[in-house]
């Protein structure tokens, strides 16, 4: 007993001459003094054994309770020492904590992603499945297929990145339209968004720009299905007041075609700098499928019509938001993306 007292007395003798000035290392050392394998209080309980039997478990109470007490002490002692160095830090830092920080926004969509998801949910809602297909692609599937010969003059519109004589980076995503009509049978309704790639770069097009396609095969299918289903998407992305105009044109693989163009939104079809006074914009290209397309495929075009219509997400985010310039989407400029 009075060992234990002996060891008792030191440890407080020890912590309290740790003080203010003791760093880690000094408390350390002494925990280990006491409280280490080789420490006193452990020395103490492997001395038990000299101990008659009698007095062992009075003994071993008194020890059990210095070495609780032990430990108490120098958890105190561990958090006084962390308080001291947080203080210090403080002290010598030029961190003010009591300041405000600095506040992080929430995320949101970049406005090219809006619109896809608004127009794949749109059509989705309208019975189209979503069909997907290679950015690389031969020229069968992005040509050839699509009624463009090799030395057809529309190849000359695309401007087409070649990888190889016959593997190029897609012009269009109509190429999904041909790997899902050869995998698939009539009746069809199909929506395909991607990447397609062009040599073409100014404010309004982007050699590398996002396209939204849609194909509708099946029986007695005319060009007045396509003309209601493209008022009625126009009216739902730009409201009510817009309307579409529909002018001859010239693709190869629809038969008759035509010229997309959308009201002004920007002056209300009375003429701006946008529509460069005509009150309209064009927005894609539409027409009913030719009947080549269908025998490269192996349908039958006696018996199958149908429509397919495309345009830009780039064009249709820009018209939709008022954005000047097409490269503002792509040039991950935060005070551009704040705005959505």
């Amino acid at each position: 007993m009075d060992a234990i007292a002996a060891i008792r007395e030191n440890l407080d003798r020890d912590l309290k001459s740790f003080g203010q000035e003791g760093n880690r290392h000094d408390l350390q050392q002494a925990k280990s003094k006491y409280l280490g394998r080789k420490g006193e209080i452990s020395a103490l309980m492997r001395n038990m054994g000299h101990l008659s039997v009698e007095e062992r478990p009075a003994f071993g109470q008194q020890v059990n309770a210095l070495r609780s007490d032990a430990e108490a002490r120098f958890e105190q002692a561990e958090r006084e020492l962390e308080e001291r160095e947080i203080s210090a830090n403080l002290e010598s830092s030029k961190v003010d904590p009591s300041l405000p920080g600095w506040r992080i926004g929430p995320g949101s969509l970049h406005p090219i992603t809006r619109v896809r998801e608004d127009i794949i949910a749109y059509f989705h809602s309208m019975g189209f499945a979503l069909g997907e297909g290679p950015e690389i692609d031969t020229d069968w599937y992005n040509f050839e297929a699509l009624n463009i010969p090799p030395d057809h003059s529309s190849r000359d519109m695309h401007d087409t990145f070649y990888i190889d004589d016959k593997v190029v980076l897609r012009t269009h995503t109509s190429n999904v339209q041909i790997h899902a009509m050869e995998h698939g049978q009539p009746p069809l309704r199909l929506i395909q968004p991607g990447t397609v790639y062009r040599v073409d770069n100014d404010a309004t097009h982007s050699p590398m720009f996002q396209q939204v396609e849609c194909l509708v095969v099946d029986e007695g299918i005319s060009f007045a299905h396509l003309k209601g289903t493209l008022f009625a998407w126009a009216k739902h992305m730009f409201g009510s007041d817009v309307t579409l105009r529909f002018r001859p044109s010239y693709f190869p693989f629809t038969e008759p075609s035509a010229e997309m163009d959308l009201s002004c939104i920007f002056c209300k079809s009375e003429g701006c700098k946008v529509c460069k006074g005509s009150g309209w914009i064009e927005i894609g290209g539409c027409g009913c499928v030719d009947p080549n397309v269908f025998e490269n495929v192996g349908w039958d075009s006696e018996k199958y019509t149908g429509f397919a219509f495309g345009f830009g997400i780039d064009r249709i985010a820009m018209l939709k938001f008022g954005i000047p310039d097409i490269s503002l989407l792509t040039r991950n400029d935060d005070r551009f993306l704040r705005q959505f």
